[in-house]
């Protein structure tokens, strides 16, 4: 497991703009960490933990409803960036591709400046293709990542244990156990965020 030291004080964090492509923002030289995990794995809420606001990152009334690449300033110094989730079950075929090459446009481009990439994933469950997809291309593009397994509030001890180490198994890496109503893992991940800023 990774080990952690002192998190960061939010003095400020606002929503600034959603892209759908080229835009002037993805060359402000300003770092980013982006967000990336599919449907319903709780993206908005692990941003929300990490800077202490509960409404920062509003959830889709409806999984996958998002379709933009959101942009929020912390400390007036870096990006948070909330990439659209994917494989939402009921979600067109069509609008999960066209969701799908948005994602693959932004970390594979060239144009954004990307200092690292957190993957999330459900602890509850098995890491779907997707994840496994991100991985390859993170792992090919050389862009620094971590993993975070959110909801281990809502697992059991025994669960835990076996979940983490069949997820650690299932994608090569290492798991960052997180649960964005418990704050667990928080210091832990802003570790890992503090060391690219």
């Amino acid at each position: 497991m990774l080990n952690y030291r002192n998190t960061m004080e939010i003095k400020s964090a606002e929503f600034i703009k959603g892209i759908i492509g080229t835009n002037n923002i993805l060359s402000d030289h300003i770092p980013s960490v982006a967000f990336v995990g599919r449907s319903n794995v709780g993206k908005s809420s692990v941003i929300n933990s990490l800077v202490l606001r509960k409404n920062l990152v509003k959830p889709s009334a409806r999984a996958g409803k998002t379709k933009e690449i959101n942009f929020f300033l912390i400390n007036k110094q870096f990006y948070f960036v909330d990439l659209p989730g994917v494989g939402y079950a009921l979600m067109k075929a069509t609008s999960a591709e066209k969701l799908r090459k948005l994602i693959l446009w932004y970390l594979t481009g060239g144009e954004a400046k990307i200092d690292l990439v957190i993957l999330i994933v459900d602890s509850g469950i098995k890491p779907m293709p997707h994840d496994k997809e991100m991985i390859s291309v993170l792992r090919e593009k050389n862009i620094n990542f971590v993993v975070v397994a959110n909801k281990i509030d809502r697992l059991n001890q025994t669960e835990r244990a076996h979940n983490l180490k069949k997820i650690e198994s299932h994608l090569g890496a290492p798991i960052i156990p997180y649960s964005a109503r418990t704050k667990e893992g928080r210091d832990v991940l802003w570790e890992e965020i503090n060391k690219v800023l």
